[in-house]
């Protein structure tokens, strides 16, 4: 069978990785057509088409959006011309929402199959898109537990069959990225993430090595697939107790001391690689003011990181906005260094969270569905 996949960010890459990989298992006559990364593209192999790499139209935020309208615009013309032109069987979204649902209307209008796999958060914000998803969605598959009770509430047929990313975390082979005692940093897979997360990162990293008892710290900085090496060095600025990898974010944070991670999938990867952590976050001034007047988030999820939505409670600390400064980074993580007890907890509430995820396997899994759905085997 002929699968359009549409993933627009890096975790979005990974889990169509991972998807890919089920299908072509299970359909050996698999031929593959794909938005995506290099996760994507590995999985594929010689069954599959890059069409367009996500890091060609990630964005982050209202003013993200309006500074780059012309070229989503024109990647949303591309896109339908591209399915019409090669037929698929079923077009398969990958969260990415605000590209997606433009394809999903369009694909359901033209009799396409669609499939959506990441549920577009609308437990958070913008319940409006519900509404699309019952008209232009033949099949949600959601891969956290407590979004059932919400899609059923909605009414939204949905497939769950656990979380994919515990399947990356458990099959990686892990291997030490430096000597001695670290920190490691995420910044975020977008250019205006990593230019509000790493100033700041920075400075905590001079406090450390101004500290006697913390100098021996190296802060290992993770690059985000879509980022240059360039766009962090200029920030890490020959510091001699800073590192730059590249590919190797899971080993960073594998053997790091404790972490810091910009709001993402990220901070639940550290979750089931039993990182200690802190999640920071901020955006523009317009962007918050939109989040909190606008869309009301916060007046719908207590927390912005999956861990802590899944848990109901802080499992570890969040610094968003305002809060997020180098002191309060810098106490924080001293803390989760020094207070074996405050550690303890939080690996304990780590523990609490990977149940509530269920048992791995999930991909081939949502991969044996789509197959069947597919197939008229199953409803």
């Amino acid at each position: 069978m002929k699968y359009y996949i549409i993933a627009g960010e890096a975790s979005g890459d990974l889990h169509g990785s991972n998807l890919i990989h089920g299908l072509t298992t299970l359909d050996k006559g698999a031929q593959i057509r794909f938005w995506g990364g290099e996760l994507m593209a590995q999985a594929a192999g010689a069954s599959g088409t890059l069409v367009r790499h996500y890091k060609d139209g990630a964005v982050m935020g209202f003013t993200d959006v309006l500074a780059k309208i012309g070229m989503l615009l024109g990647n949303v013309r591309f896109c339908k011309n591209d399915i019409i032109a090669w037929k698929p069987d079923v077009v398969i979204l990958i969260d990415y929402p605000g590209f997606n649902f433009k394809i999903a209307e369009f694909a359901h209008g033209k009799g396409f199959r669609v499939f959506y796999y990441i549920a577009p958060k609308t437990w958070a914000s913008r319940e409006g898109r519900n509404r699309k998803l019952r008209r232009y969605v033949d099949r949600l598959f959601i891969i956290f537990p407590f979004e059932r009770s919400y899609f059923n509430e909605h009414g939204i047929p949905y497939t769950y069959a656990g979380n994919p990313l515990l399947d990356a975390v458990d099959n990686h082979r892990y291997s030490p990225v430096c000597e001695g005692r670290s920190i490691a940093i995420l910044a975020g897979s977008r250019k205006s993430e990593t230019e509000r997360m790493m100033p700041v990162c920075m400075e905590v990293a001079d406090r450390f090595a101004a500290d006697k008892s913390l100098k021996d710290y190296t802060f290992i900085v993770a690059a985000a697939p879509s980022r240059n090496a360039a766009e962090y060095e200029k920030y890490i600025g020959g510091r001699p107790n800073v590192r730059l990898v590249s590919g190797r974010t899971y080993d960073a944070l594998r053997f790091a001391d404790a972490a810091v991670i910009n709001s993402g999938t990220a901070s639940l990867e550290a979750v089931l690689i039993r990182t200690p952590q802190i999640v920071c976050w901020s955006c523009s001034k317009l962007t918050a003011f939109v989040a909190r007047n606008i869309l009301h988030v916060l007046d719908k999820v207590k927390f912005i990181s999956l861990g802590n939505i899944i848990i109901g409670r802080e499992a570890f600390p969040e610094l968003i906005q305002e809060n997020f400064t180098a002191d309060k980074v810098y106490d924080r993580l001293k803390r989760l260094i020094t207070d074996k007890t405050y550690r303890a907890g939080m690996l304990s509430d780590y523990e609490c969270i990977r149940k509530n995820l269920g048992g791995t396997g999930a991909s081939a899994a949502v991969a044996r569905e789509m197959i069947g759905m597919l197939e008229g085997k199953m409803v």
